[in-house]
């Protein structure tokens, strides 16, 4: 597989860094997990890690080096990481059960496999546009589809960090989303992102971010730019990017190799 990568995160303006993301890969296929946890101090740090564990694992254990149910493979381990972080032991006190979005993509064959809980979300960027992108699980994306306001307005929104789907926290509410699967392109780029990386940005800006520069290059930048715009209240503010195909780096494993981003 021919691919360039890049992970990187930042605390921004909060005290605690509770995003969390990884990427690994085989032979035959390519994963990338972002999570972005919620909850008091270590409960939205447990949840994330827990979340990005259970995909590297479960990624390490079965892509052999094929996944051999790749349709399968996001919502089923979406599953087993928000079963996991509900095992927890909780303290109301300090919030009770964590809680974490999750977006995630696994590439076999050329086709991308996708799938997301929350509004962490993933952007495929195609011949300078964005081709397709996840749908957030929040109140504003609700108010957005109903017309009530504008996806500009959304950006602004006092209620755009309330989420309504995620894994742990309430039980009965947690499912996952997936999108068809899709082929991929040559220069293609894959972007997954917590919120306090792509609430600062346009589509547009985003797509013109990866124009000509290096995907390394474009994604500390972009990290950069969203602390800098967000004037001392930024979120924490991570992501993942993949540009795809001829000209980009050849990647060959004997076994599967998982790289975790070291958060402190």
């Amino acid at each position: 597989m021919n691919f360039s990568i890049h992970q990187a995160s930042h605390i921004g303006h909060r005290r605690f860094n509770q995003d969390r993301v990884a990427y690994a890969y085989s032979n035959d296929a390519l994963l990338l997990v972002l999570a972005d946890g919620m909850g008091g101090h270590m409960h939205g740090e447990l949840a994330a890690n827990l979340a990005v564990e259970t995909f590297v694992e479960t990624f390490g254990l079965h892509a052999q080096p094929r996944i051999s149910d790749p349709d399968a493979f996001i919502p089923d381990t979406m599953r087993y990481a928000h079963e996991r972080i509900m095992r927890v032991p909780h303290d109301e006190e300090m919030g009770g059960f964590p809680g974490t979005t999750c977006v995630a993509m696994l590439v076999q064959d050329g086709k991308m496999y996708w799938g997301h809980a929350g509004d962490s979300r993933l952007y495929l960027l195609r011949d300078g546009a964005v081709y397709t992108r996840t749908s957030d699980h929040s109140m504003v994306q609700r108010m957005v589809d109903a017309g009530m306001i504008t996806a500009e307005q959304a950006r602004v929104h006092t209620q755009r960090n309330q989420i309504t789907n995620c894994l742990g926290g309430v039980s009965d509410l947690f499912y996952v989303e997936c999108g068809k699967p899709i082929a991929l392109k040559s220069g293609d780029v894959v972007l997954l992102g917590s919120d306090g990386l792509w609430g600062p940005f346009t589509d547009r800006e985003l797509v013109e971010s990866f124009f000509a520069l290096p995907v390394p290059e474009v994604l500390d930048q972009l990290v950069q730019r969203a602390l800098k715009l967000e004037e001392g209240h930024s979120d924490n503010i991570t992501g993942v990017a993949v540009r795809w195909g001829e000209g980009e780096s050849a990647h060959h494993t004997d076994q599967p190799v998982s790289h975790v981003l070291e958060i402190s």
